[in-house]
């Protein structure tokens, strides 16, 4: 099964409804779990090492090396500006692709630190197998801090803006 193919099955299943659908074939196991009350899709792929693509170990080694850099901004802030975030909304990205802050190079940024938004906005796009998905704000408020570099890779989850709902 092909990448396109799995994609095209998370659409499919995100659009029907359907709460939970599991999928097995030879090599590949797919489950996917929506949850109709955040609209949050999770994937969990699980193939047997021997039969294993070029394409998924390479999709694997990408997704490694990412995680302990996520985590070492997080330990080396002090205490009491980890207290200051605490009230603050954290937008977090809702798929895994690179995460851009313009429409293209030669426009402006969607958003800048300390513009208004409201629900709807357009905050980012963020490129998933050459689709750029446009990511909306689901609160309305105040941005107070980018946590992602233009053209950066992210992860499912991850926190992208903080945002000062007040």
């Amino acid at each position: 099964m092909e990448l396109k193919e799995i994609q095209n099955l998370i659409k499919f299943v995100a659009k029907s409804g359907a709460s939970e659908v599991k999928l097995e074939m030879d090599d590949i196991k797919i489950t996917i779990k929506t949850s109709s009350d955040e609209k949050e899709t999770t994937i969990v792929q699980q193939i047997p090492m021997g039969g294993m693509q070029p394409q998924m170990q390479a999709h694997q080694q990408m997704q490694q090396p990412a995680a302990p850099t996520q985590e070492a901004p997080a330990a080396t802030q002090d205490a009491p500006a980890a207290d200051d975030d605490s009230k603050y909304i954290t937008v977090k990205s809702p798929i895994i692709g690179t995460f851009y802050r313009k429409p293209s190079p030669d426009k402006p940024a969607f958003i800048e630190v300390g513009d208004s938004i409201k629900e709807g906005d357009v905050l980012c796009v963020i490129e998933a197998m050459k689709l750029f998905n446009e990511i909306e704000s689901e609160v309305s408020g105040k941005i107070v801090k980018v946590l992602v570099d233009d053209s950066s890779p992210v992860e499912f989850d991850q926190p992208l803006f903080l945002v000062d709902p007040s």
